[in-house]
C-alpha cells in the first residue's frame, strides 16, 4: 500500500509513524515549509491523552526529553486571588504527567521518528491533495487546508474566535519551574509556565472583536491590557522576546472527512485549541492506522475512522469554545466566576474532564 501525506506538522508526522509500524505501508510526507515549526514557531503542551498515543508510537521518551514535565496547574483570578490548583492535562491519579516543548521541537523529534520507521519526508514541496498519488491521501493540512474543500465544495469556512494570542520569553523572575499558571484576566486569559532554564515561557490571549494587525500589537500594548494584573505584568516586563500575534481560529462542524482515498485529520478536520490540538492530532493518527490495519479495505477503513473519531472531536470543540467564552467574561461574568470558580475547581472539576483524559 503507497501512502502520500500532505503535511508534515504533528498530526503528518505522527500519522506516518502509525501507518509505517501498523500496516508497513510505503509513505511519504509532503511539507511545504522547510523549518520544522512552520509558521508557529511557540509552545505548546501534550496532555496524557496525547503523551498514551506518542506511547503507542513508540516515541513518548523522546518527546518527553525534548521538553519538560508540569504537574500541576494553578488558576488565579485577575486580583491575584488563587482559584485553584488541578492537575495539568491529567487525572489526579495519573502519575504520567503533562509535557511542555516548542511546537518545532515536537514536529523534529516526530519527523525524526517517522523517517527511522520508514518514511520518506520531502520538505519545501507543496502537493495539490487531489493530485497527489497513493492508495490512501491524508491530509493533514491544518486549519488552512485546501482539502476540505476538495473532498466538499460546500465545506464550512473558518471562522475569527474573538482571541488572538501572542507568545513570549521572560528572563529573570526565579520562578520555580514545573507549574502551568493560568491568569483570568481583563482582556483575556494569560498563560505562563516557569522552564527549567530559568526562563518563563507566556501566552497572552487577548479577547478582542477583530483580528489584530501583527504591527500594532507590541509590548506596549501587551503591558497596556494587562496593567490592572500584576502576575502578567510582572512577567511581561521581564520578556526577552516576544513572537508575532496570531488569531485564533474556529471551525464549524465538517461535515465530510473523506471521499473513500483521501481523509483530513488533526485540524484540517477538528480545529480545537483548549491545549488539545496536537494531543487530538496524535490520537488521530494512532486511530486511522488502526483502522486501515482492521479495514478490509481503504473505503471501509476510513468510514471505521469517522465513526471512532467524529463524536470525540465534537465534543472536544464543544469543550474548547466554552473554554474560550471563560477568557472572555463581562466585568459582572468575571466577579460572579472569581465566587464560583474555587468551588468548581475543588469539587467539579476533576468529573467535567474525566472522560478526556481517559
Amino acid at each position: 500500500m503507497r501512502v502520500s501525506v500532505i503535511g508534515g506538522g504533528v498530526a503528518g508526522a505522527a500519522s506516518a509513524i502509525a501507518l509505517r509500524r501498523r500496516t508497513g505501508a510505503e509513505v511519504t510526507v509532503y511539507e511545504a515549509y522547510e523549518d520544522p515549526a512552520g509558521q508557529v514557531g511557540s509552545f505548546l503542551s501534550l496532555a496524557v491523552n496525547g503523551l498514551r498515543g506518542l506511547d503507542e508510537l513508540g516515541c513518548l521518551a523522546q518527546v518527553q526529553a525534548a521538553g519538560f514535565q508540569v504537574a500541576d496547574q494553578l488558576m488565579w483570578s485577575a486580583s491575584g486571588k488563587l482559584l485553584g490548583t488541578v492537575p495539568r492535562g491529567r487525572l489526579a491519579s495519573d502519575t504520567l504527567h503533562s509535557t511542555t516543548l516548542l511546537r518545532g521541537r515536537l514536529v523534529e523529534v516526530l519527523r525524526a521518528e517517522a523517517e527511522r520507521a520508514g518514511a520518506r519526508i520531502v520538505t519545501g514541496q507543496r502537493v495539490d491533495p487531489a493530485a497527489a498519488e497513493g492508495d490512501l491521501v491524508v491530509a493533514a493540512d491544518g486549519i488552512w487546508s485546501a482539502t476540505r474543500t476538495t473532498l466538499d465544495p460546500a465545506a464550512p469556512a473558518v471562522e475569527y474566535a474573538g482571541l488572538y494570542s501572542v507568545s513570549g520569553v521572560s528572563e529573570g523572575l526565579g520562578l520555580a519551574p514545573g507549574t502551568f499558571h493560568m491568569v483570568f484576566g481583563h482582556r483575556g486569559a494569560f498563560l505562563y509556565i516557569p522552564a527549567p532554564d530559568g526562563t518563563v515561557w507566556w501566552s497572552a490571549q487577548v479577547a478582542s472583536p477583530e483580528p489584530p494587525d501583527p504591527a500594532e500589537v507590541t509590548l506596549g500594548l501587551l503591558t497596556e491590557l494587562y496593567g490592572s494584573s500584576r502576575m502578567p505584568l510582572d512577567v511581561l516586563r521581564a520578556a526577552t522576546r516576544v513572537d508575532r500575534a496570531m488569531p485564533m481560529h474556529r471551525l464549524p462542524e465538517l461535515p465530510v472527512w473523506h471521499d473513500g482515498r483521501t481523509v483530513v485529520i488533526g485540524d484540517a478536520a477538528h480545529p480545537v485549541g483548549a491545549g488539545q490540538g496536537a494531543s487530538m492530532a496524535i490520537e488521530d493518527a494512532v486511530a486511522l492506522a488502526g483502522c486501515v490495519s482492521e479495514a478490509p479495505d481503504i473505503p471501509s477503513a476510513l468510514a471505521a475512522y469517522t465513526r471512532l473519531r467524529r463524536p470525540r472531536a465534537a465534543r472536544m470543540t464543544k469543550a474548547a469554545a466554552t473554554n474560550r467564552d471563560s477568557k472572555t467574561p463581562g466585568t459582572l461574568q468575571r466577579r460572579v466566576n472569581d465566587l464560583l470558580m474555587p468551588f468548581v475547581f475543588r469539587h467539579t472539576y476533576a468529573r467535567a474532564t474525566s472522560w478526556l483524559y481517559r
